[in-house]
């Protein structure tokens, strides 16, 4: 399959080389377009904990490789002073630059977080370059601050993302109230904004019939960080623990001093066994992610393909996942409406559960497969590379 498309894709890294939401899409976004045909000059880079061969790119097929270009490029070193998160940026962003200009033009650039910042910086100087896209994914720090701390840090990180947001050409969005934020907060005008959701594998999707569970069985998949809003579960977990019948499982890394002691509670630990992890989801009826902030988190979408119900916080492109078809949506560090959620999954009939945890996976069917996703992004790339004259990187 040739397309004789060939587009730039800038990333802080591609799973699992580097670990996070924003370096899986980068890793499936490259995947799916090399399955088409497109010709990909992939620019990333590695992580210190990072135990795999990069420069084999061996979690791509042999037929996905003839059409990825890696270019691996060493992330800054990090520093001690305020702000050094966005002087490494900036210095990530312009060994990129310098290394464009010793590959052959593309059609199109696309970016994610500040990697384009030293290209835009030029292009505002008048370099002429392919159309220039954006993806921040969730512009966390114009959401809401769970901390005085967090505050600082995001407003520091404000005028960067305005900056490269506004000088690109074109915006990413997961939609939603990632949409709003972009016309509302960062004045994109629409017609810059292209909404396509994320995706994730076929593999993911559950295909025996739904199962519901009494007790019910509740998860947690992620960090014990603030903005995950996991402070606000474990006080709800106490407040009910005593009161109804459940059990609540957790994997990520919780030391033990963040631990409830229950026998209705169980802490997995990390877990990066992938099939653990279905395993452990496939068993569960609700997701719960109770999040200050977010992108279009995978882990909703995993808990989706794996037939659950979802309790999640209105923030992001949450609410393109999650509606009471399917869950519960509810407003930010609210801790009654948390609770409230939680109690009502729990005395949920056997078929409203079934229900959601149904169109939970039908919903990922029909919306958010990566071959869709994958299909979405070409064609406005098509479109876009159509309607502009293109310039060679110089």
């Amino acid at each position: 399959l040739q397309t004789n498309m060939k587009i730039a894709l800038l990333t802080d890294g591609i799973f699992p080389y580097v670990v996070g939401g924003m370096q899986k899409h980068s890793y499936y976004l490259c995947k799916f377009l090399a399955q088409r045909g497109v010709e990909i000059d992939l620019y990333h880079t590695s992580s210190s904990q990072n135990k795999y061969d990069i420069t084999a790119l061996e979690y791509f097929t042999a037929a996905e490789k003839k059409h990825i270009h890696s270019t691996v490029i060493d992330f800054p070193a990090p520093g001690k002073m305020p702000g050094h998160y966005l002087r490494e940026s900036l210095q990530f962003s312009e060994r990129i630059y310098e290394a464009m200009q010793k590959r052959p033009p593309v059609d199109f650039i696309y970016s994610k977080g500040l990697t384009a910042w030293a290209l835009l910086k030029a292009k505002k100087k008048g370099t002429k370059f392919p159309p220039i896209s954006n993806k921040a994914h969730g512009y966390e720090m114009f959401q809401i601050h769970p901390s005085f701390r967090s505050r600082l840090e995001n407003y520091m990180m404000r005028p960067a993302f305005l900056f490269n947001t506004q000088q690109s050409d074109y915006i990413f969005s997961y939609g939603g109230n990632i949409s709003t934020i972009l016309k509302n907060k960062l004045k994109v005008e629409s017609k810059r904004i292209i909404e396509i959701p994320t995706g994730i594998e076929a593999e993911w999707l559950y295909e025996a019939p739904v199962k519901v569970h009494q007790p019910r069985k509740f998860v947690f998949l992620g960090r014990y960080q603030r903005r995950k809003g996991v402070e606000e579960l474990t006080q709800v977990l106490k407040e009910i623990n005593a009161d109804h019948n459940f059990s609540f499982e957790f994997i990520g890394p919780f030391s033990e001093s963040q631990q409830l002691k229950s026998d209705q509670i169980i802490y997995h630990g990390l877990q990066t066994d992938v099939r653990k992890i279905k395993t452990i989801l496939q068993a569960a009826d609700v997701l719960v992610c109770p999040s200050y902030s977010e992108g279009m988190p995978n882990v909703i979408m995993e808990g989706m393909a794996s037939s659950c119900a979802i309790i999640a916080t209105n923030v992001g492109g949450v609410n393109i996942q999650v509606s009471n078809e399917n869950g519960w949506l509810i407003p930010p560090a609210d801790s009654k409406a948390l609770k409230a959620a939680i109690v009502s999954a729990i005395q949920a009939t056997d078929e409203v559960l079934t229900l959601k945890k149904n169109n939970s996976v039908q919903s990922v069917k029909d919306n958010f497969l990566w071959d869709k996703i994958a299909d979405q992004t070409l064609a406005e790339i098509k479109q876009i590379v159509k309607q502009e004259k293109t310039y060679a990187v110089r």
